[in-house]
């Protein structure tokens, strides 16, 4: 079993108005197999959590730790996390022109395993995968999210999650932009990962939606950069009819 723990993180952003807090004391530990949806309101610093644990340059971690197996993930380069076995699907995947599906997602499992696949069975896996994800053949032969429409973009990271196998992933509102009928086939890829390899799930969202296919073992409030509350589904269910005003109230009035 591997474990993603996270202790008492406080991160900072630069802004045109200098530096600014925008986690303030997280808390959390993300076994294998569990799946953790993050929700909260626009701005409660969930996609900053995101990032911090991808390593990301414009957040600075100013107090905490975040520890992968016991080891220092905030003393690892971003590619030395994705070796580790950390993913991120990106709320907005970059584009990057020249570079084909195919050869990103090759060279991408060579450097993870250390060694290149074998071509027979790399080929197979990812026509299996591209086919479990409703995706075209014809989709490996462009460049990597170049002109992709924004159910394209969500597909290509779950196709990438399929196909590289970690042992924990964060998945910042993946949910955004698509339709019903794209959200549950992209629902069902995370859900195939995690039945296939015991992947752990840390779920980023501001609705419920995607929780009545992600089916979550807990629920975080993430609330002005703190965890306001803790719980199982029925949290989720509570949010959905009451929304987040009850968390937000507290928060408008301490700033009164």
């Amino acid at each position: 079993m591997s474990v993603l723990e996270i202790r008492d993180l406080h991160v900072t952003v630069e802004t045109d108005e200098g530096t600014t807090p925008i986690l303030n004391g997280v808390t959390l530990t993300i076994r294998t197999g569990e799946t953790h949806a993050i929700m909260g309101p626009n701005g409660s610093g969930k996609s900053t959590l995101a990032y911090t644990i991808a390593g990301h340059p414009k957040y600075t971690v100013t107090q905490g730790s975040i520890t992968f197996d016991g080891e220092d993930v905030l003393a690892m380069t971003v590619d030395e996390r994705a070796r580790a076995g950390l993913f991120l699907a990106m709320q907005y995947p970059v584009e990057i022109p020249g570079v084909t599906v195919t050869n990103f997602l090759r060279t991408a499992k060579t450097a993870i395993d250390g060694e290149a696949p074998s071509i027979r069975t790399w080929t197979k896996d990812v026509k299996s995968a591209m086919k479990n994800l409703r995706m075209d053949s014809k989709f490996a032969a462009r460049n990597v999210n170049e002109g992709f429409s924004g159910g394209e973009k969500k597909r290509h990271e779950i196709l990438q999650l399929e196909l590289l196998k970690p042992r924990i992933a964060v998945l910042d509102e993946t949910d955004s932009g698509l339709d019903v009928d794209a959200l549950k086939i992209v629902s069902e890829g995370v859900n195939r990962a995690k039945e296939e390899t015991g992947l752990g799930v840390l779920l980023i969202t501001h609705y419920t939606r995607i929780l009545k296919y992600i089916k979550p073992d807990h629920v975080h409030v993430l609330v002005n950069g703190r965890v306001a509350e803790e719980g199982g589904p029925e949290l989720a269910d509570r949010l959905e009819s009451e929304g987040y005003d009850r968390f937000l109230e507290p928060v408008a009035d301490a700033d009164a």
